[in-house]
């Protein structure tokens, strides 16, 4: 039988939520399942269309709730879970037992691994290395902002590269062997490592251009990074540049969307007193309390920058 996994794209908790949903799975409910991949991104519009869910059986793992019958198992623990009230509707009328969500969960990889040795018996020990760097990256509890920018450590090197690379197929392949072999195995191998030597130039020349861009005031950092082409940049750079700020927002834009990513300095010595999330649901979006992001078509450039200004105000207390 086959099982379709659909999971968050180029996210280290997603990934990690992936390879260990997938595991469980193959342990303790169908040992025989062939597993197929597909990452999900937020983009504006609809986000599932149904010929996603062609498994025997279908699964989402750390991304919204989909209101089909066809989804067999859910994970997330995002505070915006559901695109429209119908959908909570939807999953709290569900009766399978097998969707599950937790906004309190610091990451989708840890609810995962507790809610399946609870209820079903799963052994987690094997893959808690997997499991505790989730958490820390997802719950963003590094020990500090450099931790997370210079990019020492062999865990956080994959998470560049899973966060980074654009071939979904080598991303799946890593889903794949993080269900067989350790994460500081997959992290220390030769094609990441190979992966990560010029993506680490690029974050590094990304970090040089906001560290121009940026601008500061009453407690916020911005910067657009449109112009300059960039799709994404690590999110704890503007906490390393700015350890005094509260919060980031930032515009950029892919091929897929343009985004505003709106976030908060763990080590912020003004604590943080918005959630982000219900500011991003305003505009479509959504997230943590703590993190955040909007997504508008790739074109709509302009209303991109006019909520992101309005957002700056909105965290400035103008």
């Amino acid at each position: 039988m086959k099982l379709r996994l659909l999971y968050h794209g180029h996210c280290f908790d997603g990934v990690a939520s992936a390879a260990t949903f997938t595991r469980f799975y193959k342990e303790r409910i169908r040992p025989d399942a062939e597993v197929e991949y597909r990452g999900l991104l937020h983009r504006p519009g609809t986000l599932f269309d149904l010929e996603m869910f062609d498994g025997d059986e279908n699964a989402i793992v750390d991304f919204k709730y989909a209101a089909s019958e066809r989804l067999s198992w859910w994970f997330d623990h995002h505070e915006s879970a559901f695109l429209t009230p119908a959908d909570e509707v939807h999953f709290r009328a569900d009766k399978s037992g097998q969707k599950f969500l937790d906004s309190t969960r610091k990451s989708c990889t840890e609810f995962i691994a507790d809610v399946a040795s609870s209820r079903f018996g799963f052994n987690a020990e094997p893959i808690k290395s997997l499991v505790e760097w989730a958490h820390i990256i997802d719950g963003a509890l590094y020990e500090s902002a450099a931790q997370c920018v210079e990019l020492k450590g062999s865990a956080l090197q994959l998470m560049q590269v899973i966060e980074a690379d654009p071939d979904d197929d080598f991303i799946e392949q890593l889903i794949r062997d993080l269900t067989t072999k350790s994460l500081e195995e997959v992290a220390i191998s030769a094609e990441v490592q190979r992966r990560f030597r010029p993506i680490k130039e690029q974050h590094l020349e990304t970090l040089e251009v906001i560290r121009r861009k940026a601008s500061f005031a009453n407690g916020v950092v911005q910067f657009d990074l449109v112009d300059e082409g960039y799709e994404g940049f690590n999110k704890f750079i503007p906490y390393y540049l700015y350890p005094q700020t509260t919060y980031s927002v930032a515009l950029t834009r892919g091929s897929l969307r343009t985004k505003i990513s709106v976030g908060s300095n763990p080590w912020a010595p003004v604590p943080r007193t918005h959630n982000i999330a219900k500011i991003c649901e305003r505009y479509g979006g959504g997230g943590h309390a703590v993190v955040g992001a909007i997504s508008f078509g790739p074109y709509e450039v302009e209303r991109g920058r006019t909520a992101m200004r309005e957002i700056v105000e909105e965290l400035s207390g103008q």
